[in-house]
């Protein structure tokens, strides 16, 4: 019997091991197989993901809440800037954006416009939205008003999320959210897909015209409250007013459902502040994570808790900042509209900046070149006494839209013919200096940088059933035969409804749009698509649906649904650059 050691009996092993190795490695090498190569180190990351470490210029950011500054020009895009201007040979001096063909469609007038007020009247009507869901028993006292609405996924139960405003006695704040769907009324040839007939309860709640109603009762919205840094002066009751006001909810590039909202600032008195909308109400991560075609987890949330949106730098910042809307050129880059150039020579004119996360922005990214797209008479010329003393605002979040029809294959996304629109108010005051009506504009800009404007609406947008207040029904409707049609699909029937105001003529003489969203129910381009995902929910085409969210006299809510090619038609070109200028003008 042969005997070894503990190690030595190991040793026979080895060698067989050994020898094994040593052939394999002799053997050639099919010339289909590699070899075995180390890969090369990743390349340093650019953009806004370099560490602040290796920056050749670093950020100086001693406090990230007054001074944070924002990095070197280089960092602001992350993809190739290329120069989309020429010069305009009768004026040397001025530069225009070079304009895809396919923008055409947003300069032609197809709509001739009322002789007297001057607006272009939309043959879709505005229809109302009900707090109220069927077989609700309890009487419902509150009111609801300023209402702003996203559509839900395709594989949604219910179409619509909606948040409202309660009418309070000003000591408070408050807000509620709702799933709702839309029925409709008459043989249902135009009703969208998976509407219901209206029954005779729905119409008891949203009127003989149809529209939108909770299909639960809604639930109040709670956010934590905010520190008011500085409200002095007039400002100094608004300290201790709790819950937020003005909420705008919106889908992001990434397909996160966020809400922004008004409320108490840590730099000022109010500011404006974001959270992702499946922090505040869990049914939304659920249905965000049980896409029957593309099972995720969701998007990541960027605002899982309430973040504060700032302005850099920090002595730009107001008391009251409000009416900032995102927009989103790729799913993982956002940038923050502050403000519209002034057409009297305001101090500040057009301002936007870059999100570089947990709410801090680069500076101001407008192209200094850029001349004002807003323009208005003075009070001295404009003959029209009704059309003195406007003055301009952001009203609503913003969309992304392809100037392509959405089954016109041969036309294809790509940056030339991609824009994003919102819609900026004009607002008129009375004689005792309230607000008389809001004028509704879009505004169209590049979805490229340097995101420059391209065109805003030549006249003001009403529905088939607004009507501008300050004239009188016979100038707003021509004495259109129509008239009376119009004003009996649209009577409201409800106790705490928007009666009209004045008779019949005078339907919806107060509104104003909160916030837009891509209508529910759009068709997908490929056909293995069940619809759209949570990210395609921001982008749309010319024949989809927008549906305007309006507020109504503050204290009622409805809703239009207009395709999207009709809102943007009908624009004014903006002027474009002026090369005189030089940099630092």
């Amino acid at each position: 019997m042969i005997y070894l050691p503990p190690l030595r009996r190991y040793l026979l092993p080895a060698i067989i091991f050994v020898t094994l190795i040593i052939s394999y490695r002799a053997l050639p090498v099919p010339t289909s197989l590699p070899s075995f190569v180390l890969h090369p180190a990743p390349a340093n990351p650019q953009g806004i993901h370099v560490p602040i470490s290796g920056l050749q210029d670093p950020l100086p950011i001693a406090n990230a809440s007054y001074n944070h500054l924002s990095p070197p020009n280089r960092y602001y895009y992350s993809y190739d800037k290329t120069e989309k201007t020429f010069k305009d040979s009768s004026n040397p001096a001025l530069w225009r954006p070079e304009l895809d063909p396919s923008l055409e469609t947003l300069f032609t007038c197809p709509t001739e416009v009322n002789r007297y007020t001057g607006h272009l009247r939309l043959p879709d009507i505005v229809q109302n939205i009900s707090q109220i869901p069927p077989g609700s028993l309890k009487p419902e006292s509150r009111v609801f008003w300023n209402p702003t609405v996203i559509a839900l996924p395709y594989w949604s139960d219910n179409q619509y999320l909606v948040v409202s405003r309660i009418v309070t006695d000003g000591n408070h704040q408050e807000n509620v959210l709702c799933e709702a769907n839309v029925c409709y009324v008459g043989s249902g040839e135009d009703a969208r897909p998976r509407e219901k007939p209206c029954t005779q309860d729905d119409l008891r709640h949203v009127g003989p015209g149809g529209g939108m109603r909770c299909a639960s009762l809604p639930v109040t919205l709670s956010v934590p409250p905010t520190p008011a840094e500085r409200c002095e002066g007039k400002f100094m009751p608004y300290v201790d007013i709790p819950g937020f006001h003005d909420p705008r909810i919106f889908w992001s590039g990434k397909g996160e459902p966020l809400m922004m909202v008004n409320t108490q600032s840590r730099y000022a008195c109010f500011g404006l502040w974001i959270i992702d909308l499946r922090t505040l109400h869990s049914s939304l991560q659920k249905l965000l994570t049980s896409s029957p075609s593309r099972p995720s987890l969701g998007p990541l949330k960027s605002y899982p808790t309430l973040t504060e949106l700032t302005r850099n730098p920090a002595d730009t910042r107001s008391q009251i900042e409000k009416n900032w809307f995102l927009f989103f050129p790729s799913s993982g880059e956002s940038y923050i509209h502050y403000d519209l150039s002034d057409p009297q020579g305001g101090f500040r004119g057009r301002t936007f900046a870059k999100l570089l996360g947990n709410g801090l922005t680069t500076t101001n990214l407008t192209d200094p070149l850029e001349q004002p797209c807003l323009r208005d008479l003075t009070d001295a010329e404009e003959p029209d006494k009704m059309k003195r003393g406007g003055t301009w605002h952001q009203a609503t979040n913003s969309l992304r839209l392809v100037l392509c029809h959405r089954f016109d294959f041969d036309c294809k996304e790509k940056p030339e013919n991609t824009v994003f629109f919102a819609i900026v108010h004009r607002k008129f005051p009375n004689w005792l200096k309230l607000p008389l009506r809001y004028e509704r504009y879009f505004m169209v800009w590049s979805a490229t940088p340097p995101f420059e404007m391209l065109g805003i609406s030549q006249h003001p947008i009403l529905m088939g059933n607004e009507t501008a207040s300050g004239w009188s029904a016979s100038e707003n409707w021509s004495d259109d035969p129509a008239n009376d049609k119009i004003v009996a699909m649209t009577k409201k029937t409800a106790a705490n409804a928007t009666e009209p105001y004045g008779g019949k003529d005078y339907w919806a003489y107060f509104t104003y749009t909160v916030s837009i969203s891509y209508a529910w129910g759009r068709q997908p381009r490929v056909a293995k698509d069940g619809g759209d995902e949570a990210e395609d929910m921001h982008v749309g085409y010319l024949d989809d649906e927008v549906l305007l969210a309006i507020g109504v006299d503050d204290k009622g809510q409805a809703f239009s649904r207009v395709e999207a090619g009709d809102l943007v038609q009908c624009l004014r070109a903006c002027t474009g650059r002026n090369g005189n200028k030089g940099e630092g003008g």
